[in-house]
């Protein structure tokens, strides 16, 4: 019997999934893997609980497996794309490089969404980037250039843009409660202290305070809703970016003859209502029916058929 295993290496959880042909038998979940941001040796702990952990379900030993595929950020820079097939071989063995694909994270998610289909995915989780396909197979991308420079309405940018927030509520001597609620997140009492520790070095775990802003926002905090409708906006905007660009390589006219549709993944559009239906709104706004379907996008699901078809 042939197995195969599927992985979405997030930057905040890895999930994975061990299935044959038609069944699946575990999956797992473990914190993020991203060599970017945690390093080597982190993501190496990761992948290998992980896989552990299917494998152990299933009572099924990892140099059984035929073929795995990971998505991950970063996959395109070749050196980090062969530390983790690197660290992947550790367990699958010594003829791993051979059944190992190491792709993007967007790769696997419109995979998830529209098998070889055209369409457009929007990731928002730690991270963020807006990927398309048109009808000939070329391809689109707009953001997620990284923390430092991109990633817009991302959880890290939400979280970074939280602190600005802050900042420019005590500027204009306004109130709001995402203040107490971001001090006490990072365990600090003054505003002196977290100017200092929004400007260390290394950064600190800006996508901590998403769920903060949600709360805050839940809570009827005007400034934290704002906050999440900006980051529904420039999802929007990055989306279409990619459609227009998709759009203006077609035979005809118009976004909508490429026929796309528009899939969703990420765990500030599956946390936060507000951002789902703002992003909706701008999308239709700007491309009056276009699908955008609702229901969040497996990624993993996208990796498991990949690694099926190797």
């Amino acid at each position: 019997m042939a197995y195969y295993l599927g992985i979405d290496g997030g930057g905040t959880k890895t999930r994975c999934v061990l299935a044959d042909e038609t069944t699946v038998f575990a999956r797992s979940m473990t914190g993020g893997c991203s060599v970017l941001r945690f390093g080597e040796q982190k993501a190496r702990e990761a992948l290998h609980a992980a896989i552990h952990q299917v494998c152990d379900a299933s009572k099924i030993s990892p140099d059984k497996i035929r073929a795995v595929c990971i998505g991950v950020t970063g996959a395109a820079r070749p050196a980090i794309a062969e530390k983790i097939r690197g660290i992947l071989s550790e367990l699958i063995g010594e003829s791993a490089p051979a059944k190992i694909e190491v792709v993007g994270d967007h790769e696997i998610a419109l995979e998830a969404a529209f098998g070889e289909r055209p369409g457009v995915i929007v990731i928002a989780g730690t991270g963020s980037i807006v990927y398309g396909r048109d009808a000939v197979g070329q391809s689109a991308r707009a953001g997620g250039w990284g923390f430092a420079v991109s990633d817009e309405g991302s959880g890290h940018w939400i979280g970074r843009r939280a602190i600005s927030v802050v900042l420019n509520a005590r500027d204009q001597g306004l109130y709001t409660a995402v203040t107490a609620m971001v001090l006490d997140a990072w365990k600090i009492a003054t505003i002196d202290e977290l100017v200092q520790q929004a400007n260390s070095t290394p950064p600190p775990d800006f996508p901590r305070l998403f769920p903060v802003v949600l709360r805050a926002a839940d809570a009827g905090d005007t400034v934290a809703l704002a906050l999440l409708s900006d980051a529904a906006t420039k999802l929007a905007e990055l989306t279409a970016i990619v459609i227009r660009r998709l759009a203006s390589r077609a035979v005809t006219d118009g976004p909508m003859a490429s026929g796309l549709s528009v899939a969703i993944t990420g765990s500030v559009f599956r946390q936060s209502s507000c951002v789902r239906e703002v992003f909706y709104n701008e999308l239709q706004s700007s491309f009056p029916g276009l699908d955008v379907r609702q229901d969040l996008v497996d990624p993993v699901q996208g990796a498991l058929a990949r690694a099926r078809r190797r």
